[in-house]
């Protein structure tokens, strides 16, 4: 199986800790947080990562390296300009050239969640795409319909909230978790170009009546550590 795993980020909101090193090498609990994404997709089945990189690719890259790729195949995706996450996947998108979905996963989220069972969920439901969720406070939700289909998004923030298809039934606000599956016949359908964020491109395809979906992580362990207070 195959990932990506998202670590091209400035990492602002942990600086000056960044200002010296990416934030992929950034340790918790004594382990860079590269690693850690690693192993557990190892773990996991995967056999084959690219992870893109921006701010001080060369450390990435010495990194990996110097643990012998640990022991599965990685390539990377360097990216001069920063390119968002629907801009980075896109950049990236002649890694999946088979037929088998794929891992998405933000370098700085570290939790237990089953991705195996993510995995079960969205070959069962035939998704373009299955996002990892949970209900928490954030300034930023997906809204997911009865069937789990999504519907919109909302930005507390902003004070913004766009629907982009009709909703079964009840709607609700859930927290994305930074881990997704995609079918790779998604990578034919980004037709944004440059700079843009995957948000968009869902909230599109949503609209198109493709089958997006939450999958629900339950009381797994979920930690956010892209900020300097949540990784204290």
């Amino acid at each position: 199986m195959k990932a990506m795993i998202f670590a091209a980020g400035l990492g602002t909101r942990l600086r000056p800790i960044t200002d010296k090193k990416p934030k992929a090498l950034i340790k918790y609990k004594g382990t860079p947080l590269l690693e850690i994404i690693l192993q557990k997709l190892i773990k996991n089945g995967v056999d084959e990562v690219i992870i893109n990189v921006h701010h001080f690719p060369e450390q990435i890259m010495d990194f990996v390296a110097a643990k012998d790729n640990f022991g599965i195949k990685v390539e990377f995706s360097k990216e001069p300009l920063l390119l968002d996450t629907g801009g980075g996947l896109k950049e990236a998108a002649w890694f999946f050239e088979d037929s088998q979905p794929f891992i998405l996963h933000n370098v700085d989220i570290v939790s237990d969640m089953d991705l195996a069972a993510l995995l079960a969920a969205h070959k069962e439901n035939n998704c373009l795409a299955t996002l990892a969720v949970n209900e928490r406070e954030t300034s930023r939700y997906f809204i997911f319909d009865e069937e789990n289909q999504l519907c919109g998004w909302k930005s507390l923030k902003e004070d913004k909230t766009i629907m982009a298809r009709e909703s079964h039934g009840e709607t609700r606000d859930l927290a994305f978790c930074g881990v997704h599956i995609l079918s790779p016949q998604i990578l034919h359908k980004l037709t944004e170009d440059g700079v843009f964020s995957i948000v968009g491109s869902y909230l599109r395809l949503a609209k198109e009546g493709e089958t997006l979906k939450a999958f629900h992580i339950g009381n797994a362990d979920w930690r956010d550590v892209g900020k300097l207070d949540q990784l204290k």
